[in-house]
């Protein structure tokens, strides 16, 4: 006979796993440590992106010495594939293997195009650096492929993983996975910078290969642990593969009724709205509120920490049934009084004003992050959860990609035409570019707000239709 548990252990598990975020998503299916388990895939996404966009672009620019339009089209080469997560995530969902497996085999397929660019990224960064090298050519051309097989092979990794993490996950806990993805997904980005940039501290071209190579090696760890036993095999799927319709008609599908289109315009608004200011926070500290580095990189966390603290409230109200749409909203809208905040900080010489705006950027775009992926994830019926998802990731990438470009080119732009005097003796400032930026980010954030309210409303609606179906025998 087994002993009995002390009533006292008993009630710290209790209290233990109520104040552990995400401790109710687990069902007996999907125990918490499998779910933690397959979150590992973005923890690996997270290492590539921080390499991409942090790491190697301030390496190459200034120890390597690679002109900066060379660094910046290097990065920006992953969002040529951005556009493709759609029709990745519908082939993954009729994908015709010998074990009936449809998910696991682009995820994989997608870690080792993270491992081959990583495993010639070094080699291709050596020869772009040295200038006089005549291979210096041949340098450039593996680099760019190196940064597009990366990127490619994230956006397969993250679109295939969001789907097989969508069908394991029954409906109703399907909003709190989401929620503890993209928490991983935060975490692992800044762990790997953290450590990044404690390994890099005394930089040598050696140390950066290692570096490298540490990280196409932890790629395949990482996802083949994530997905030991995730899928299971279906020799009926096998012996009898369902016929793939062709892209475009299983996207009419989707798209029926206007609703997919919508929600799909609001999330290029949205990421938009709020990706456009990306590499413009930190400089409007220094420039226009006179703050110190530190400071200024204490921002990120800041930003971070209102993400995080975000997808932990969405995931708690969406798991008790709350309306995607209008969180996303919500989202929406916080982000327009941060953007605010940001703007009048420059008018009162404020810096808290400027981080409490800083930390309502993050946790409004968190919500809206959550909310319009958890949107998405409830139109996934019939087995299309690959091509809704990918259809999210294929807008989100692509919009964040072209905001941040966009941004950078507009503050430029008109901080220029202002100190010509073109606006204007009061316009001749620093903050000049900056609050255009921050207004235009307004007003893609209320573009997003006007096509989500609809949808909240209709989404309700619905709820409340469905609602009142429900007999007396099952009120509480």
């Amino acid at each position: 006979m087994s002993e009995p548990i002390d009533p006292r252990l008993l009630a710290w598990r209790v209290l233990i796993k109520r104040l552990l975020p995400f401790a109710d998503v687990a069902t007996p299916d999907l125990p918490l440590k499998r779910l933690l388990r397959l979150s590992l895939f973005q923890v690996s996404v997270a290492i590539a992106m921080v390499l991409l966009t942090g790491t190697l672009n301030r390496v190459m620019v200034v120890e390597l010495g690679v002109p900066t339009w060379l660094v910046a089209t290097m990065v920006a080469l992953p969002l040529v594939f951005a556009p493709f997560r759609a029709l990745i995530g519908h082939r993954s969902d009729y994908h015709h293997s010998a074990f009936g497996l449809r998910r696991v085999p682009y995820i994989w397929f997608g870690s080792m195009l993270q491992f081959g660019g990583f495993a010639i990224m070094p080699f291709a960064l050596l020869l772009l650096a040295d200038t006089d090298n005549a291979l210096n050519m041949l340098g450039k051309v593996g680099a760019g492929l190196a940064f597009l097989m990366v990127g490619a092979g994230l956006h397969t990794t993250q679109t295939a993983g969001l789907a097989l993490a969508t069908d394991l996950a029954p409906a109703d806990k399907r909003p709190r996975v989401v929620a503890l993805l993209y928490v991983t997904l935060l975490l692992g980005m800044l762990l790997s910078a953290l450590l990044f940039g404690q390994l890099l501290t005394n930089f040598s071209q050696q140390l950066l290969i290692q570096l490298i190579q540490g990280a196409a090696v932890a790629t395949i760890v990482l996802n083949l642990v994530a997905l030991w036993k995730q899928e299971a095999i279906d020799p009926e799927r096998a012996a009898k593969p369902v016929e793939r319709p062709p892209f475009l008609e299983t996207w009419r599908d989707f798209a029926q009724g206007g609703q997919a289109g919508k929600l799909l315009v609001a999330v290029g608004l949205g990421t938009a709205g709020f990706t456009m200011q990306d590499i413009l926070l930190e400089p409007y500290g220094g420039q226009v509120l006179g703050m110190t580095v530190s400071q200024t990189t204490a921002l990120t966390a800041l930003l971070a920490g209102g993400t995080l603290a975000a997808f932990v409230l969405a995931g708690y109200l969406l798991g008790r049934g709350g309306n995607a749409y209008r969180i996303s909203a919500i989202g929406a809208l916080i982000g327009i009084a941060a953007f605010a905040a940001v703007i009048y900080a420059a008018a009162l010489g404020s810096e808290h004003v400027f981080r409490i705006g800083t930390g309502l950027i993050g946790f409004g775009s968190g919500l809206f992050a959550v909310g319009t992926l958890t949107a998405a994830m409830d139109m996934a019926e019939g087995g299309h959860s690959g091509l809704a998802l990918g259809a999210w990731g294929a807008v989100q990438a692509t919009a964040n990609g072209v905001a941040v470009a966009l941004g950078g080119t507009l503050r430029d732009i008109v901080s220029g035409l202002a100190d010509d005097g073109a606006f204007g003796a009061k316009w001749v400032n620093p903050a000049t570019g900056y609050a255009f930026v921050y207004a235009f980010e307004i007003f893609l954030l209320l573009g997003a707000l006007i096509v989500l309210v609809p949808l909240a409303v209709r989404a309700y609606q619905s709820g409340a239709r469905a609602t009142s179906k429900i007999g007396l025998d099952q009120l509480p």
